[in-house]
């Protein structure tokens, strides 16, 4: 058989599963927009959920290092890809997140890939919560360490696997909010857990917009974040004690073998921060809560999963509301379960109580219907 012919069976094997996709084009700043069929919608499948993508100060500052320092970094950043804006944002987020040292990766796929790979390893044991995301789990594939996929959320069984783990050192991995259900980890017992058992806890926090925010006092952490999502730029980042950030420099090699982010992503980032740190930020972050409490209350994140398990169902309910002017996507295998089919709604503070409103009652009316 010819590569040609192979992918041609297989693009069929996914069309007959009814899996195919593709990506559109939305044209658009901000919720609102237009999609290549010329439908004009309001996006609910962003996660610039404070609107900062488009904030003046961080589209200025993005103009701004554009005209300093060109389109890209043109190296590595061990070779001569840094950029003053880079070292500066990564001692701010450092300071955001209170730890030693933050360093920038070019997304928070590579900062996952970076992280797992350069702590685990031969005569390692990493235990895996089974609902992280697809960064962390090929992070596990790729860090030639004994992995264990621990059931969602159960810590008891995380103790017990470190208990056991004999004279290997231990890392356990979690999303801290989970991309899919939007729910939340339980950070503060597996941070007690870590400290007791001394192993290493990663925590990735890409979604944790309204928190929680974790106690590690006492146990050894390493945070990954995103630069896409609540800053509304791009690029990933880790935040961590000086020793494993020095690390990280030298063995990650989604660190040492990529071309830096580019310098107006970068300034655009730090300017993002500097917005959440202040009142503005928290009035935003304020507004959001307020539009995920209008939506489900008390929902820890802005991923409102509204579950359908059926895939023709969820694919059903996100045509209905495309028809009504909504784009609300339908999240389904291979990306999550069998039978666990879902649209997924993520909420911003761009939104107005209007549009999600709007939503609440569409919501409404396609359960009746699909």
């Amino acid at each position: 058989m010819t590569w040609s012919s192979w992918a041609a069976d297989e693009a069929a094997s996914v069309r007959a599963a009814g899996r195919w996709r593709a990506p559109r084009d939305l044209d658009a700043r901000g919720p609102c927009g237009r999609l290549d069929d010329g439908r004009e919608v309001v996006s609910f499948a962003s996660n610039d959920y404070l609107g900062l993508t488009a904030h003046p100060a961080v589209v200025r500052a993005a103009h701004e290092a554009l005209d300093r320092w060109g389109a890209g970094s043109g190296a590595a950043r061990l070779i001569v890809g840094s950029r003053p804006v880079h070292r500066a944002l990564e001692e701010e987020l450092a300071d955001w997140k209170g730890t030693e040292r933050a360093v920038l990766f070019s997304t928070g796929f590579a900062a996952n890939l970076g992280v797992l790979t350069t702590f685990g390893g031969p005569r390692t044991l990493v235990c895996s919560d089974e609902l992280n995301h697809a960064s962390i789990v090929d992070g596990c594939r790729l860090a030639r360490a004994d992995v264990v996929v621990y059931p969602h959320g159960d810590v008891e069984r995380v103790e017990a696997l470190l208990a056991a783990r004999g004279d290997r050192r231990a890392v356990v991995v979690s999303d801290s909010v989970f991309s899919m259900d939007g729910d939340v980890a339980p950070v503060d017992e597996l941070a007690a857990t870590c400290a007791r058992q001394g192993a290493l806890l990663v925590l990735d926090e890409a979604h944790a917009v309204l928190g929680p925010e974790p106690d590690l006092d006492g146990v050894e952490a390493v945070r990954v974040g995103t630069l896409s999502k609540t800053l509304g730029a791009l690029g990933g980042f880790v935040a961590a004690p000086a020793r494993f950030a020095d690390l990280l420099v030298n063995r990650a090699r989604s660190y040492i073998f990529t071309t830096a982010s580019s310098p107006a992503d970068a300034a655009a980032a730090r300017a993002a921060l500097g917005v959440l740190r202040s009142p503005e930020g928290a009035a935003l972050v304020a507004r959001l809560r307020a539009h995920v409490d209008r939506l489900r209350p008390r929902h820890p994140s802005p991923v409102v999963p509204v579950p359908y398990g059926d895939e023709e169902r969820a694919l059903a309910a996100s045509r209905a509301l495309l028809d009504r002017g909504l784009l609300v996507p339908a999240i389904r295998p291979p990306t999550v379960a069998p039978g666990t089919s879902r649209l997924r709604v993520t909420l911003s503070a761009a939104h107005t109580d209007e549009q999600v409103e709007r939503l609440r009652r569409a919501l409404d009316e396609v359960a009746r219907t699909c």
